[in-house]
């Protein structure tokens, strides 16, 4: 069960601001209890602050392991995909995670922003029964294409479907977010939470995601970051490139965060995969 007893502000903040700096969800419940929180309700607080399931704080290893389709994890130095080489200049295992450069064209870039900026909006998250809502903890602006929607988005979903081998109906919307400066991302996992009322809805269609793709369309002046406290990684926002992760149901080190633009603007395009067919394939 999730905390039912109310959360001072201040510890909110010191939670995700002490994952947002690096220490693991291990190291903010050890703190906790050495202030004298009772451990039971520190494991309630934290899952409700991070929004993620308390069985997953119980046992990394435990967790219940999605059953559908996977992604094939990009291999390093280089591969080719469709007409470009995407370089990956970071590998990870635990979590799968790889950064990659050259993953599209500085013309690529700004033609999707031109193509998303009459369209943005507050940025929204998914509620437990599948709708979209307006949440503190991101405070971006953006939207969504339809999937296969103008010959750029078919183009860059052909070329995550090809790097990935999974189809394109496996994948969302390709979804663009807009950051200023002081704009954030706070802590949060990609994955929908099981213990959540709404879960067997929001997985109805396409099943459970199991991987994230974050393009970067600019490169800030300064901050703006993607960061995965539980493993001390910090990827820098550089135009052309992305992160990709992916997790089984439960994955604490999935845990990350858009950090702050200290300077300048962020713009980014997210693609989330799901284990069966979201959407139908476009002719």
């Amino acid at each position: 069960m999730k905390s039912h007893l109310p959360i001072r502000p201040e510890l909110r903040e010191w939670i995700l601001s002490t994952t947002r700096d690096g220490h693991s969800v291990d190291t903010v419940l050890k703190m906790m209890q050495e202030t004298g929180y009772d451990p039971r309700q520190s494991r309630s607080i934290v899952a409700t602050v991070l929004n993620m399931p308390i069985s997953a704080l119980d046992a990394h290893t435990q967790s219940p392991k999605t059953q559908g389709r996977r992604t094939r994890h990009p291999e390093a130095p280089q591969m080719l995909v469709g007409d470009r080489t995407v370089h990956v200049g970071l590998s990870m295992e635990s979590p799968a995670l790889r950064v990659l450069n050259d993953f599209l064209s500085v013309d690529e870039c700004a033609a999707l922003i031109d193509q998303a900026t009459p369209r943005l909006q507050r940025a929204k998250t998914v509620d437990s029964a599948g709708k979209q809502q307006i949440d503190a903890r991101r405070t971006s602006e953006g939207m969504f294409f339809t999937i296969g929607e103008t010959p750029l988005i078919k183009r860059i979903e052909q070329r995550i479907a090809a790097m990935l081998g999974l189809p394109v109906d496996h994948g969302e919307g390709l979804q663009v977010l807009h950051y200023l400066p002081g704009q954030q991302y706070e802590p949060h996992y990609d994955w929908f939470n099981p213990e959540q009322p709404g879960f067997a809805a929001i997985t109805a269609k396409g099943g459970q995601r199991i991987a994230s793709l974050v393009m970067y369309l600019n490169t800030p002046e300064a901050g703006g970051g993607t960061a995965f406290p539980e493993v001390g990684v910090t990827v820098t926002p550089l135009l052309g490139s992305a992160v990709y992760f992916a997790y089984d149901t439960g994955d604490m080190a999935s845990l990350h965060a858009g950090l702050p633009v200290q300077k300048g603007e962020k713009w980014i395009a997210t693609k989330w995969l799901r284990e069966r067919p979201f959407q139908k394939a476009p002719r």
